[in-house]
């Protein structure tokens, strides 16, 4: 039986070389030469062609290169019962802490200014700072979101989340659903979005989220472009009422050349690095799943797909 590799992001010979270290008889066939399609009994993929997958009649799993599986959930024609996991290990939500972190910090600390003024040869000094003071608010508290809110909680800021059920945590402050999204904003001075993206998230940071949060407020969204009202944002950094953002993903990748974030004095950007998940950090989960798949186990991180991840 065959892999199906179909990518257009990645290089599928370092994730066959990555693979093979635990399955050294894998057969991986990459998108569009796929042979017989009924030798294809798992596919692992990243945004792959909608209708695609449904070609082949022998699928036992699909496994996701990511986190992320909005990319597959957006094609109507997936073929039925075939069960979906999400692919994600301690290392990327190292990553992941890192990159809000610094973040945070970079807000917290004056940094964007502070570079600015060193362009200008100007000497402006800031702070003292009140860590225990500043709230940080994350929403989402799920794999990728927890690690960084406890660390944030460990540094000494005050951290609260935001999640559809309710989280339990050590330092943070939780608020759960539609009822407590209001009281969560209001005490948000830096706002960092990981949420997955479903339809009931897609656009949620708007401008009426926007206004809820503090005059002054950071936001930093890690999770998805579809998140994000562009327009609203931008909106709100013109009007000062958000002081600046982070910006790691959006709804077009690359981000166009004549996209206005890029010359936003308040906007910075990364190109969607907070937590990429490496071959060799993730190759042996993804190998214990087609492992399963093919033994008729329980499979790791299965989506559900009521809840869209």
């Amino acid at each position: 039986m065959a892999l199906l590799f179909s990518s257009r992001f990645h290089d599928p010979e370092v994730w066959r070389t990555a693979l093979t270290v635990h399955i050294p008889d894998l057969e991986m066939r990459v998108w569009p030469d796929a042979g017989d399609p009924l030798e294809i009994d798992a596919a692992l993929v990243w945004g792959p062609k909608r209708g695609e997958l449904k070609y082949y009649p022998n699928l036992r799993v699909i496994i996701s290169m990511g986190a992320g599986v909005e990319h597959i959930l957006r094609d109507s024609d997936l073929p039925a019962n075939v069960p979906i996991v999400r692919t994600f290990d301690p290392h990327m939500q190292g990553a992941m802490v890192e990159y809000v972190v610094l973040h945070v910090l970079r807000h917290h600390r004056h940094m964007p200014e502070i570079v600015e003024n060193q362009r200008r040869g100007e000497w402006v000094k800031y702070g003292p700072e009140d860590t225990p003071g500043t709230t940080v608010g994350i929403m989402g508290l799920g794999a990728f979101g927890a690690p960084p809110a406890q660390a944030l909680d460990a540094i000494g800021f005050r951290v609260v989340g935001w999640s559809r059920t309710d989280k339990e945590f050590s330092g943070v402050e939780s608020f759960v659903g539609e009822a407590g999204l209001s009281d969560f904003l209001a005490q948000s001075n830096i706002l960092v979005c990981l949420l997955p993206l479903t339809p009931e998230t897609e656009g949620i940071i708007n401008a009426s989220l926007l206004e809820q949060l503090p005059p002054g407020a950071c936001v930093i969204n890690a999770a998805r472009g579809g998140h994000l009202v562009e327009e609203d944002l931008l909106a709100a950094l013109d009007s000062g009422h958000i002081k600046a953002a982070t910006l790691d993903v959006f709804r077009e990748e690359p981000l166009p050349a004549d996209n206005p974030f890029w010359s936003h004095p308040k906007v910075t950007i990364t190109p969607h690095n907070a937590s990429d998940p490496h071959p060799r950090w993730v190759a042996g989960i993804i190998a214990e799943n087609l492992r399963r798949a093919r033994e008729g186990s329980d499979l790791l991180n299965v989506v559900n797909l009521s809840h869209g991840y």
